[in-house]
């Protein structure tokens, strides 16, 4: 019906921003408009979110299952042909090879049902331990940073509408003004209240422009960076002493490696001058409460890791974790990237946050799947060293959502390794570059046209609701894993675990999160619809609710049969460590997996702009974006610019030791002189991955997307690069 509307969620980023869709009236698309009753957004879309209609279009979107002919092309076929080969591919791999020569990659803008699935299908069906998903490279250091720190990882441990309340907010390595701009109020909001916002990020971004104190530090040396302001907190005596000793551990080493960190050290390894480090504090300090978010630029890094914990122990030093308005967060990227890693599509996770090695955690989620502890594979590769080993000890591929042809590191090796496969599968809703490859495509729904949940940036579990019929021809990732299943599983009738139904989905996942980290259990789609979101972790009734020793939860009081309320903000009473406290990450500074040398003397940074997302795969085919943001740049100082004889639009060349591109330059004083700047969103020649380094953090195992060494040259003037910035 053209007067139906239906409330559901945007496509795109973590702030999963609520929307109305009306069917169009050839009823194929959907028209977007404002739903103001959803308390992210209140009603604000960016532009991303306002065309995500357009993707729906059979005109630019699959329609129908692709298998590569004998003549090489892609051609389409039937989903009954489409399933029995990939599942033959599959299956022959594994008869030959072992069940660890196939690999499955996922996506973090998976639903909770398809992310839970996924994980499930990968170790019970396929028995292989080589999972994992693109979400490795978005939010992985901030995830292992904080569940040291405090035992549990939520991107944010308190709600978007806190943030206008605090005090003082550093935001690190964030650019939410062009990366999830209808969060930009709460920031604006924040100084309208008398707040201050510090903005760390070596580029003048929309975002700093709007900050009290902007510090551009270096790129690589955030590590740095936080470990001087500590040494400034200590030195002035601004620790909150009582806090420390009642509800932290590990402060005596860490504050030692602080004091190793002088400001004037300080300020020669970020360039950010000794005055600012004091404002900053000064600023940071004052006020009775104050926050610190980080976002990619300190994550995706080699240290990442030491990075974020780093930032984490200014909270902690100051008595700003775990109290009200007050506290350290994650500002988590993809739409579910949350939920992706919750319920087992990482390499060392199963269902509820459970960690795959926890003897106990395998026997529950088995007893729910109905199958043997000891048939469940360990961990396998993470998504960088999965990818890496494409091709020799993975010989074929079930992929999901995701691009990394485009948003890999080394991205060219990635691509090289991924064509040297056996066998690819790949489920998407249009021919990304990486379904380009494919031996088999199959053409799957999106978010418009099913219903399933995710979790936003807030742990905040939402329920998106099917608003049009998908196009013959297409189905669900639920549905292709069931007929799968079907078809690999033999006599077992493995398919019977694979339901097609969503809720049904759900249900499951309630019951396997249960008494987990990220228990769901007393989540429901009813609840989702009426209370507008639930926040995990939220028993189900007949759990204790009476203040619940991993989170803090403040429903002290309730009785156990009770309906538990959610849990917005966590850590109020106690963190989730075995005795309580917080614990200190006592880090140092070290130095980038690559610096600038003579020659690759200048810094390459990544990001995104506004009107793209991610890969790109679906934004780069909705002209309103594409007019926008039409193609990559190099965005570089003048001096820089000048030293090469660049002017603004002419090609630039970046080359690092994996590669080379090439895009127009861009040429700004937003941007530190020795640093470059490349979006990430395109394939090609301007492919800025084609640059990024792999090296991997030691324990989230995520890239140094973030810094590398390049050398620039002025393309077809014969024009040298310039030794130095």
């Amino acid at each position: 019906m053209r007067d139906t509307v239906t409330p559901t969620h945007c496509p795109y980023c973590a702030l999963q921003c609520g929307m109305n869709l009306t069917p169009a009236p050839d009823g194929t698309t959907v028209e977007v408009s404002e739903r103001a009753d959803f308390p992210v957004n209140r009603g604000a879309l960016c532009g991303k979110g306002r065309t995500a209609p357009a993707v729906l279009s059979s005109s630019v979107r699959l329609t129908s299952p692709l298998v590569r002919s004998e003549g090489g092309a892609l051609v389409p076929a039937s989903w009954e042909e489409a399933l029995e080969r990939v599942a033959e591919g599959l299956g022959r791999t594994r008869a030959e090879y072992g069940a660890d020569a196939v690999g499955v990659f996922g996506g973090g803008g998976l639903t909770n049902e398809k992310a839970y699935s996924l994980g499930k299908f990968a170790r019970v069906v396929l028995g292989t331990s080589q999972i994992d998903y693109n979400g490795r490279f978005c939010m992985s250091s901030a995830a292992a940073a904080g569940g040291k720190a405090f035992g549990l990882d939520r991107g944010l441990p308190f709600p978007l509408e806190d943030i206008p309340r605090t005090g003082c907010v550093i935001l690190v390595g964030s650019n939410p003004a062009e990366t999830m701009p209808p969060s930009l109020r709460y920031f604006t909001e924040l100084r309208e209240n008398g707040g201050t916002l510090i903005v760390v990020d070596p580029r003048r971004t929309k975002t700093a422009e709007q900050a009290d104190l902007h510090l551009a530090p270096r790129p690589g040396t955030d590590l740095a960076l936080a470990l001087g302001l500590l040494h400034l907190i200590v030195a002035e005596g601004r620790t909150d002493e009582a806090y420390i000793r009642e509800r932290t551990g590990g402060w005596e080493e860490t504050r030692a490696a602080a004091m190793a960190h002088w400001p004037e050290y300080v300020e020669r390894i970020t360039g950010v001058s000794v005055p600012q480090l004091r404002e900053a504090v000064r600023l940071f300090c004052e006020p009775e409460a104050a926050m610190v978010l980080t976002a990619r630029g300190p994550e995706q890094q080699s240290k990442g890791t030491d990075t974020v914990g780093a930032w984490i122990n200014l909270c902690l030093a100051t008595g700003r974790a775990g109290r009200p308005l007050s506290g350290y967060g994650c500002l988590t990227g993809q739409g579910n990237g949350q939920g992706g890693r919750e319920h087992g599509q990482k390499a060392d996770q199963l269902p509820g946050y459970r960690k795959l090695t926890d003897p106990a955690a395998r026997a529950h989620v088995a007893g729910v799947w109905g199958v043997d502890p000891d048939s469940l594979p360990g961990p396998g590769r993470s998504a960088y060293e999965l990818l890496d080993a494409l091709g020799t000890d993975i010989r074929s591929l079930l992929l999901m959502g995701s691009n990394p042809v485009v948003s890999a590191p080394r991205a060219a090796h990635v691509e090289e390794r991924i064509r040297s496969l056996d066998f690819l599968a790949v489920c998407d809703v249009v021919l990304s570059e990486t379904a380009a490859l494919a031996d088999v495509v199959l053409p799957v729904t999106q978010w418009a046209e099913e219903t399933g949940t995710t979790t936003n940036l807030e742990g905040r579990v939402l329920l998106r609701r099917r608003a049009i019929t998908p196009p013959e021809g297409v189905r669900s990732d639920l549905e292709v894993m069931h007929g799968l299943a079907a078809r690999l599983g033999g006599d077992r009738n493995l398919e019977k675990g694979f339901p097609t139904d969503p809720e049904e989905v759900f249900e499951e996942l309630r019951r396997a999160s249960a008494g987990g980290p990220a228990d769901y259990s007393g989540i429901t789609y009813r609840r989702l619809v009426e209370e507008n979101g639930v926040f995990w972790p939220c028993p189900a009734p007949g759990d204790p609710v009476t203040g619940d020793p991993a989170t803090g939860d403040p429903a002290v009081g309730e009785p156990a049969t009770g309906v538990h309320p959610g849990t917005p903000r966590l850590f109020l009473d106690r963190f989730a460590t075995e005795d309580g406290r917080a614990r200190f990450a006592p880090v140092s500074h070290r130095a980038a997996a690559e610096e600038p040398d003579d020659a690759y003397p200048v810094l390459l940074t990544t990001g995104r702009v506004v009107a793209q997302y991610q890969s790109g795969a679906q934004t780069r085919r909705v002209d309103e974006l594409n007019a926008a943001a039409p193609g990559p740049f190099v965005e570089l100082h003048p001096r820089l610019a000048e030293r090469l004889g660049a002017a603004e639009g002419d090609p630039v060349a970046v080359v690092s030791r994996r590669g080379r591109a090439v895009a127009p330059a861009r040429i700004t004083t937003a941007i530190r002189p020795d640093t470059v700047f490349m979006p990430f969103h395109w394939a090609g020649e301007g492919r800025a991955n084609t640059l990024t380094n792999p090296a991997l953090d030691p324990t989230s195992r995520m890239p140094e997307f973030k810094v590398c060494a390049v050398r620039l040259e002025a393309v077809g003037t014969g024009r040298p690069a310039p030794s130095s910035p």
